[in-house]
C-alpha cells in the first residue's frame, strides 16, 4: 500500500457531552466527560491506518503524561512515530462541548505544537512516504510551525494534501500558496473555502485549481461534498443521516478521500468513500472511536 505521513497538531481532547452549548452569559450542564487523543491530521492518519495504509507522523508533544499517551495511542494504531519530537513543555489540548444533537464548540490550547522548527523535521523521513497531509496549527503567539510547513512544501518532491481548518483559512490564499500549489487535493469545508476565497464552492474551488492544486474537495456536511479537478465537477451526497457527535467528521472524510486517491479511485469514488468513513465516525463520541476498518467499509450494503 502507498504511504501517507501527517504533519499537524497533536492534541489530547477533552470531550464534554452537555445539555446545550451556551452563549455568552448563559449556563449549561455537563452530562459526561471523555478523554481522547486527537489533532486533525492525526485523526486522518489514524483513519488511513485502519484502512490498511502505511502511515507516519511529524509533530511535537510535551514530556508529560498526555504526550506519552498520544505516542502510545498512535503506535497502537499502527502509525510510525519516529518523526514526533518529545520536548519540555505542555502537550497540546482541545476542549470540545458536544450537545445532544451532535453539534459542537471547540477550544484549543496549542502547547508545544506551535514551536516546530525545520530542524525538528527529517526531510528524508518525509520522502519515504508517497503523500504528506498537512493541517493547521494555532500560530497565535508565533508562526514558527506554519513557516516550517511552508518551507517543507518547497523542499520536498512528494505531493501534498491540505485541510486548512478555520485557522489557516482566515490567513487567506496568499499565505498558503506554497502549500496549495503542491497539493494533489485541498480539502476545506464550505465555510473555510469562503474565508479563503470569498466564493461559493464551485467558484472557490476553481480559484484553488488556478493556484496549482490538482483537485479540490469541498465538505458541506449533510449536503455532501463538491469535488472538481477542473474537468470533473461533481456533487457527492452525504452517506446516512445525523450521528451522535460531529467531532472529527471532516478528518474522517479526509481519510476516506485520501485512501481512494492513493489507491487509484475516481474523484467521485474518493468522495463516496470519504462520505462513508465520515458516517462511521459520527456514530460514536469522539474523533476516532468510530473510524472504520477496510473490512467494515466493505460490509456496508453497497460496499466500497
Amino acid at each position: 500500500m502507498p504511504g501517507v505521513v501527517g504533519f499537524g497538531a497533536l492534541n489530547m481532547d477533552k470531550i464534554a457531552l452537555v445539555d446545550k452549548i451556551p452563549s455568552a452569559e448563559e449556563e449549561g450542564f455537563v452530562l459526561s466527560v471523555e478523554w481522547h487523543p486527537g489533532g486533525s491530521a492525526a485523526n486522518t492518519i489514524v483513519g488511513l491506518s485502519r484502512l490498511g495504509m502505511r502511515t507516519g507522523y511529524v509533530g511535537k508533544v510535551g514530556r508529560d503524561p498526555e504526550g506519552s499517551a498520544m505516542l502510545r495511542d498512535l503506535a497502537a494504531e499502527g502509525v510510525e512515530t519516529s518523526g514526533i519530537v518529545v520536548c519540555e513543555g505542555r502537550t497540546g489540548a482541545g476542549l470540545s462541548l458536544v450537545d445532544r444533537q451532535g453539534q459542537r464548540a471547540l477550544l484549543i490550547d496549542p502547547g508545544v505544537n506551535d514551536c516546530i522548527s525545520l530542524q525538528d523535521v527529517d526531510l528524508a523521513y518525509l520522502a519515504s512516504f508517497d503523500l504528506l497531509h498537512m493541517t493547521s496549527f494555532v500560530c497565535k503567539s508565533t508562526d514558527l510551525s506554519l513557516r516550517t510547513q511552508l518551507a517543507i512544501a518547497q523542499e520536498i518532491e512528494i505531493p501534498l494534501s491540505l485541510d486548512p481548518g478555520q485557522l489557516y483559512a482566515e490567513r487567506g490564499l496568499a499565505a498558503l500558496k506554497p502549500i496549495i500549489e503542491k497539493c494533489a487535493v485541498v480539502l476545506p469545508n464550505q465555510r473555510e473555502l469562503r474565508l479563503m476565497t470569498g466564493l461559493a464552492p464551485a467558484e472557490g474551488a476553481r480559484k484553488l485549481l488556478r493556484m496549482g492544486a490538482r483537485a479540490v474537495a469541498v465538505k458541506m456536511g449533510l449536503k455532501g461534498c463538491y469535488i472538481t479537478d477542473g474537468t470533473i465537477k461533481e456533487r457527492v451526497p452525504a452517506y446516512g443521516g445525523r450521528g451522535v457527535d460531529t467531532t472529527g467528521a471532516g478528518d474522517a472524510f479526509n481519510a476516506g478521500f485520501i485512501y481512494g486517491l492513493m489507491t487509484g479511485m475516481s474523484l467521485a469514488d474518493c468522495g463516496r468513500i470519504g462520505a462513508k468513513v465520515a458516517w462511521f465516525c459520527v456514530q460514536k463520541l469522539g474523533a476516532r472511536a468510530g473510524l472504520p476498518t477496510r473490512k467494515q467499509l466493505e460490509e456496508l450494503a453497497d460496499g466500497c
